[in-house]
């Protein structure tokens, strides 16, 4: 039996899944925003935003703007959107409208205000059970899915079942997927090293060098560690690649966006022309704003997080700020 899927996003993340799924004989109806991007995929096969050298077969992926069509057909329903635009996107469909769908997040990012995983809240939305859900983890970059460089990514979810499913619809001659038990923790690290990876661009961007974020880094690890136990004690290993692996590549790696953000805002950019510039969504500055305002409520020491909220969101000069971080650092 083909698998339908719904792929909610235009972005690098779900041009890079809607390649994997569907070149491994997946139907994937794609969800786009704008008209003109649909037209010009259907023209040409490629999207012109994003990994525009990646062409589709598009008797298995099925550009659309019609959220409801997409969706109402679909098996699967995976989310590859901003976080910030999560509601926007999804409003547009009935409390019931995924009732009976399995619903994959690969998304790196918190609802902002609400200041709930995306998984909280597609579930609250639509009232759907935990065992439904699932996210995608790894250290795995769309532009080297493009480039069919050997990736790895995690599902995780409650339903064992569920993200073994899914990681066969993933599985191919360079990406290899596993499935974890693990939910709430894979989605908040994946949060949190977004908030690492744009510090470490932000002391980059300083001109501090390979040793500082080495000990920037580690100690993140412990930071990561410190705010999972408050929230969810479960056991967990941090050291497997859909932790550490990923917060590895966004804190080190060339494509990170977070990490470029970061950097930017090190050199003496303003949080507003460093975000036009780019012209793509850096996850890390929201999850730094709900991250931040969860802890007023656990007290957990995160001295990383704080000191880029007090860069980001109270304009401490990025140098000042690095100066007080590095001597809480070992």
């Amino acid at each position: 039996m083909v698998e339908k899927i719904a792929m909610i996003g235009g972005g690098s993340w779900a041009t890079a899944l809607t390649k994997i799924l569907s070149e491994n004989g997946a139907q994937v109806g794609w969800w786009l925003r704008s008209k003109d991007d649909v037209q010009h995929l259907l023209r040409t096969r490629h999207n012109p935003r994003y990994l525009s050298s990646v062409a589709f077969d598009l008797n298995r992926v099925f550009p659309s703007t019609d959220l409801k069509e997409v969706v109402e057909d679909a098996d699967w329903l995976v989310l590859a959107v901003p976080a910030a635009f999560v509601q926007g996107a999804l409003d547009k469909l009935d409390r019931d409208a995924l009732r009976d769908k399995r619903v994959i997040s690969a998304i790196k990012g918190m609802i902002p205000g609400k200041n709930v995983l995306v998984t909280d809240y597609v579930a609250e939305r639509f009232r759907l059970d935990v065992e439904q859900l699932g996210v995608v983890a790894g250290p795995c970059h769309a532009e080297e899915v493009a480039l069919e460089k050997q990736s790895y990514l995690t599902i995780g979810g409650p339903d064992l079942e569920l993200a073994e499913d899914f990681c066969q619809l993933l599985r191919n001659r360079y990406v290899k997927a596993h499935p974890a038990a693990d939910l709430d923790g894979i989605e908040y690290c994946a949060v949190m090293k977004n908030i690492i990876a744009l510090t470490c661009g932000i002391a980059h961007g300083l001109g501090y060098g390979d040793n500082f974020q080495a000990v920037l880094v580690s100690n993140a690890v412990q930071e990561i560690r410190r705010f999972l136990y408050a929230l969810s004690p479960n056991q967990r290993d941090l050291s497997a690649s859909a932790y550490l692996g990923d917060l590895l590549v966004t804190a080190y790696s060339q494509f990170s966006r977070n990490r470029t953000f970061g950097n930017m805002v090190g050199r003496g950019y303003s949080v507003k022309s460093a975000q036009m510039e780019m012209n793509m969504v850096a996850e890390g500055y929201y999850a730094v704003k709900s991250i931040y305002e969860l802890n007023k409520k656990l007290k957990v020491s995160m001295p990383i997080t704080n000191a880029a909220y007090h860069i980001l969101y109270e304009k401490i000069s990025p140098a000042v700020e690095l100066e007080i971080l590095k001597e809480k650092l070992k």
